[in-house]
């Protein structure tokens, strides 16, 4: 199944003094209120904690019907500036169909998450035609103390303060590596392997043409990673792509990794550039899903080629 993403468009900057939502659309977790308020407000902004973030479901955060009604009132609310998720876990492919995606082109907002999340990521962009944010997780990440880079990429995209014609910042204690050199553009999309097959077959299915494909995952030994490439490949998914940007793949031998890259991927003559630290590993890097980047796996740089958010 082939299918075509509208152009995604930019979102409005989190605003000096701005709300924060969080809401639970996948897995629960524990959360300290006061802690979570204490932290946002020393940021400088507000936080409102949606009703599923206190809810447990055996492995839900609640009932599909409240993580689906949280998602849908955070995007509704006027007040609201940004929308962080509590973890990801499962349960957000659960909530696809039954999404008002007309609801939320009404009210583009900056959407921030990763692995379980990257169903909502997948299906935003093809039905709401918005930019998305493959970020920290608001209890693992940024309350569990990673590393600066991980709070300030976050922060740095939402306010704006990255701008087209950056290139985004990467910690030199941990080195990229080229898989394939070369150099493309295209849009950002992507983000955990797992959920990007698992779309495969679905109205939610990622579209590749013309894509600068973000992958990562974790727990998922290298056999495994072998299997979602191929069936990544047998799907027709690889054909057409710029380049890929290669995240974090938490267990797994890095050298074994590339080995399999390029196997999977040196056919295809893109770039390719592994090592960026996004996913589930400490930095997070946030990574703007829908805009217009460039890839130098040469020179081991990303670029943005168009401002992700924009002032209203």
């Amino acid at each position: 199944m082939q299918v075509s993403y509208p152009v995604q468009s930019a979102v409005s900057a989190l605003r000096k003094g701005g709300v924060i939502g969080l809401i639970a659309p996948a897995g629960p977790a524990p959360l300290d209120p006061l802690k979570a308020q204490q932290w946002v407000q020393d940021r400088g902004y507000e936080l409102r904690i949606f009703p599923g973030v206190s809810q447990r479901d055996g492995y839900l955060a609640g009932s599909d019907a409240v993580r689906l009604r949280d998602l849908h009132d955070a995007f509704a609310d006027p007040e609201i500036d940004v929308i962080l998720c509590l973890r990801g876990g499962y349960g957000c492919p659960r909530l696809l169909d039954d999404i008002d995606f007309e609801l939320l082109k009404k009210h583009p907002k900056p959407l921030v998450g990763y692995s379980d999340i990257t169903a909502l990521h997948l299906a935003i962009a093809r039905y709401a035609g918005f930019m998305t944010f493959h970020g920290p997780l608001f209890n693992a990440d940024l309350l569990g103390d990673k590393l600066p880079p991980t709070e300030s990429s976050l922060f740095n995209l939402l306010s704006g303060r990255v701008r087209a014609g950056s290139v985004f910042e990467h910690p030199a204690a941990f080195p990229l590596s080229t898989v394939i050199p070369g150099a493309a553009s295209g849009r950002l999309q992507g983000g955990n392997l797992s959920l990007i097959c698992a779309t495969l077959g679905t109205p939610y299915e990622i579209d590749t043409q013309g894509v600068i494909l973000l992958i990562e995952d974790v727990n998922e030994p290298l056999y495994r990673v072998d299997r979602l490439l191929t069936h990544l490949r047998l799907a027709g998914k690889l054909e057409g792509l710029s380049g890929v940007l290669v995240g974090d793949f938490a267990g797994v031998d890095p050298d074994a990794l590339t080995r399999l890259l390029k196997q999977e991927l040196g056919p295809l003559g893109i770039p390719v550039l592994a090592g960026w630290r996004s996913g589930h590993c400490d930095p997070n890097l946030t990574l703007p899903l829908g805009a217009q980047v460039r890839l130098d796996a040469g020179a081991r740089q990303l670029t943005l080629e168009q401002d992700v958010v924009r002032a209203e």
